[in-house]
């Protein structure tokens, strides 16, 4: 049975929390039509824009606008500065363990973490070895999944390494939110979040291989249809860079040029929201028709610089998640922050029969899914579900990894009832330079709009929320 959940707003029942006073003052007075009415704006506004995702797996990969709840999500300054302080480090580790593992995996050498964890896994780039990159920066964009159990209490869901998005739906809530209820933001000191695209571009200017004069930068997209499209678009255009596709791009002499009306221009850093598997027919797949040939010859060579990096993939897989309390140990000498949730490692026998004994309790993940598929979550599934999966289980242990089932907090959510509360997660993006790392305050809030439903992914019928961290 999952535990009673921490309402951010109303703790535990003991009343209103002095962060969420002044927000709660204005929903006691706004009547219900008008939030109505602004539910109303805020879903014609964001047609308007175009923010959509397509869903694939259904007819013709529809294209679907993701909900937006009006009613934001607040943090306490003081919780956000110990919440970024922890995501710091994190991130650090996560790029000193990828140096290692490209290296001379001193991890594996000291025992802290499996070697067939790394060499057995998917995403593991064996082109990578021994590469030297500018400052070391192997993730310089990470989304870590956050979420909160209690007052005190934040546990890292997931680390996403590899393209982590949702940015654009971050800066795009915040626009919405002030062009729709200023008198909100008139009564409290709200940090802003319209500063993200200077502090990325800063940060891919950072590692660019040529020191002493201007990079170019540029944000390499699968085209159109791809899924997150909207978001390569709108973040190209925040920054002020080309948006290229596969074909844009050219390699000679180990250098990378972009085709342009005036002639080859040269390409130094680039943005990529490719997997690794499509971006160079030469070094991967080599039917891929979205990649750059050769782009990895000059990758090596040190003439281009990708964020994030080639075979990140490896620090975000859940098999991996569950040895970083370790990693941060090993890498830092320091105590995690931030804590993971629980896990049993269902590759470790003994692991895999408390998951067997216990799925109608556990959150079961594939170690590589994303996107909430592939997933069992035990109190939700009936009994013939849960036994399909003890199958899958007991064919591959070494491809799941099972947490208990969290009672994430919960967030005043405008619902067609009118308010009530709803699970939420939190994803805020740090960025790794050659210089420093910087965190743009608050992140983006997933929302679960089913009543009860712990699965706050858009691709599951998720929302989003603002983020507001409060000035003290």
């Amino acid at each position: 049975m999952t535990p009673r959940a921490f309402d951010e707003m109303g703790g535990f029942g003991e009343g209103c929390r002095p962060c969420y006073a002044a927000l709660k003052r204005w929903l006691d007075e706004a009547p219900a039509e008008l939030l109505d009415q602004r539910r109303k704006e805020a879903e014609l506004l964001f047609r308007r824009i175009g923010i959509t995702f397509a869903v694939y797996g259904e007819q013709a990969a529809q294209e679907r606008l993701i909900p937006f709840d009006i009613i934001p999500r607040v943090i306490a300054g003081n919780e956000w500065r110990k919440l970024s302080h922890g995501l710091e480090q994190r991130v650090k580790a996560l790029n000193a363990f990828l140096k290692d593992v490209y290296g001379h995996r001193e991890i594996v050498r000291a025992g802290v973490v499996p070697e067939e964890l790394i060499l057995c896994n998917p995403y593991f780039r064996p082109e990578m070895a021994h590469l030297r990159l500018a400052g070391d920066i192997y993730v310089a964009i990470a989304g870590i999944d956050v979420v909160r159990v209690d007052a005190d209490t934040f546990y890292v869901l997931e680390d996403n390494a590899r393209t982590p998005s949702g940015v654009s739906y971050m800066l795009e809530n915040r626009e919405a939110m002030i062009r729709l209820f200023p008198e909100l933001f008139s009564r409290q000191s709200i940090a802003p979040v319209d500063g993200y695209p200077d502090e990325l571009l800063a940060t891919l200017h950072s590692i660019a291989p040529r020191r002493g004069e201007e990079s170019c930068v540029v944000l390499l997209t699968p085209g159109p249809y791809n899924s997150a499209y909207y978001e390569h678009s709108f973040l190209a255009d925040k920054l002020g860079v080309e948006l290229v596709e596969g074909r844009d791009l050219f390699v000679r002499d180990e250098t990378v040029f972009m085709r342009t009306t005036q002639g080859p221009k040269r390409v130094d850093v680039i943005y990529s929201r490719i997997d690794d598997d499509f971006l160079d027919p030469l070094a991967f797949r080599p039917d891929s028709v979205l990649g750059v040939p050769g782009l990895m010859l000059a990758y090596r060579a040190g003439n281009v610089s990708l964020a994030n990096a080639v075979g990140t993939g490896v620090a975000d897989d859940k098999a991996i998640y569950s040895y970083m309390p370790d990693i941060v140990r090993f890498y830092l000498g320091e105590e995690p922050i931030l804590q993971n949730v629980p896990t049993w490692r269902c590759r470790e026998p003994e692991a895999l029969a408390y998951v067997l004994d216990h799925l109608g309790d556990l959150v079961v993940k594939e170690v590589n899914g994303s996107g909430g598929y592939g997933m069992l979550v035990g109190p939700a599934a009936d009994a013939a579900t849960r036994r399909l999966f003890a199958e899958k289980l007991k064919r591959r242990p070494d491809n799941f990894i099972a947490q208990p089932t969290l009672a994430l907090s919960t967030c005043p959510t405008f619902v067609g009832s009118g308010i009530a509360p709803r699970h939420v997660d939190l994803r805020p993006f740090v960025l790794t330079g050659a210089d420093k790392v910087r965190i743009v305050p608050g992140g983006l809030t997933r929302v679960a709009l089913v009543e009860g439903s712990l699965v706050v992914n858009s691709s599951q019928g998720g929302g989003t929320k603002d983020t507001w961290i409060l000035g003290e």
